[in-house]
């Protein structure tokens, strides 16, 4: 789950549902790919480090194990795309850390993914190892994997690391759009850690003992190579992008980062926001955010829920989303790769995360063949499109289970 306004942490809600309001299209099922492209997708096991399948669930139930009208997953898209390994975020809001309830809404959506399993263990079935996600592909199955994005269900006990690692979770986000007790994040203007907290150092520890994958997504530049400091085995960044692209954009990560990630051993997991990946789209919602607040300042105006998207969808009608290409897409690959060589990057897309601003032609998850000619026309060699979809990060996974403590 990912919000486009940087150091405006009172806006992000509201866009974010703003954003998931406007996102009720069906799926694209026959994207434009070349049988090759398709053939590729369906050899190599292909991962996908973030979709919000959970929380879209929470808020407007579908049954997933069928085709579904809206949102960007569901099983025969993601069997049409080749997507065997895509990590079910485990999303709980910012405003819970003072308000309360992380840990019981992480539950719940943990319980849903496994509700999902349950209803097509045919098609669906948790893994929490890279042996039994090439296990599932290789009976015919979707491995869902689990990542909880913000680490706020923690709530001060080091034991909930263990207890969520032992409920499926691979991978913790530490902070989201504002910053918590265990990190700085880089959407909040307030940095009261100064990086990571003395808990949040443990936390990173902890994670490491027990194999459970640090995510440094989300967090301020300081908390990251905190993080490098901490950690003893990779990180990964599982749903970001290259700042290269979207010059001051915190979120995203600059190359002297990507670099340090690389020789940490790690990962970056391109985001599909439009947003993350071209500077018109990141401007174009800096723009809208300047004109909302200034519309909700009006004096006397509606500024609830149902007239706040009224004005999102006025705002957007007389000003076009300028939405990205598969070649801008595309782009931040080449860019890590240039950088730091094809072992170092994977798919963080954001589908069901990022609303109505994915690039064209990458619509849902039925379309990755589409990155997949894209890459092909770049020159990539089969082999190493192989790793870009799934193999760096089976690699990772590995080398950090392979350091748990017996």
């Amino acid at each position: 789950m990912n919000q486009t306004f940087p150091n405006r942490p009172k806006s992000i809600a509201l866009v974010a549902t703003l954003l998931a309001a406007v996102a009720t299209l069906p799926g694209a099922y026959a994207a434009e790919a070349s049988d090759r492209a398709k053939s590729i997708a369906q050899k190599y096991l292909l991962a996908d480090t973030h979709i919000d399948v959970p929380y879209r669930l929470h808020n407007h139930w579908e049954d997933v194990t069928g085709a579904t009208e809206k949102g960007e997953f569901d099983a025969p898209r993601a069997r049409a795309g080749g997507l065997d390994l895509p990590f079910m975020s485990i999303y709980t809001p910012a405003s819970l850390e003072a308000d309360g309830g992380a840990w019981q809404l992480a539950n719940q959506l943990i319980d849903t993914v496994e509700a999902i399993v349950a209803r097509a263990p045919e098609t669906f079935v948790i893994v929490a190892t890279p042996e039994q996600a090439i296990a599932a592909k290789e009976a015919g199955k979707i491995g869902l994997a689990l990542g909880m994005e913000n680490g706020s269900p923690l709530e001060g006990e080091l034991a909930n690391v263990k207890f969520f690692r032992d409920r499926g979770i691979s991978y913790i986000t530490l902070a989201h759009s504002l910053a918590n007790h265990l990190s700085d994040s880089s959407y909040d203007e307030q940095r009261p850690n100064e990086g990571l907290s003395d808990f949040g150092r443990e936390v990173v520890a902890e994670m490491n003992r027990l194999g459970v994958m640090v995510d440094v997504s989300h967090l301020s530049d300081k908390a990251f190579y905190d993080v490098l400091d901490v950690s003893s085995v990779p990180v990964i960044a599982s749903h970001s992008s290259a700042r290269h692209f979207t010059p001051g954009f915190e979120r995203n990560m600059s190359d002297d980062m990507i670099r340090a990630l690389a020789e940490n051993g790690g990962l970056v997991m391109i985001n599909f926001g439009s947003s993350f990946l071209t500077a018109e789209a990141r401007n174009w919602y800096d723009t809208f955010n300047e004109a909302r607040t200034a519309w909700s300042e009006g004096a006397g105006k509606d500024t609830g829920e149902d007239a706040a998207r009224a004005y999102f969808n006025d705002y957007r009608e007389q000003n076009p989303f300028p939405f990205a290409s598969v070649e801008q897409t595309v782009a931040h690959f080449v860019h890590v790769i240039d950088l730091v060589g094809v072992d170092y990057v994977g798919i963080g897309s954001d589908y069901d995360g990022v609303g109505d601003s994915l690039p064209e032609g990458l619509k849902d998850v039925s379309t990755f063949p589409v990155l997949i000619d894209a890459l092909l026309e770049k020159g990539y060699s089969e082999a190493d499109i192989g790793k870009i979809l799934g193999g760096n990060l089976l690699r990772v996974w590995g080398e950090i289970l392979a350091d748990v403590d017996a």
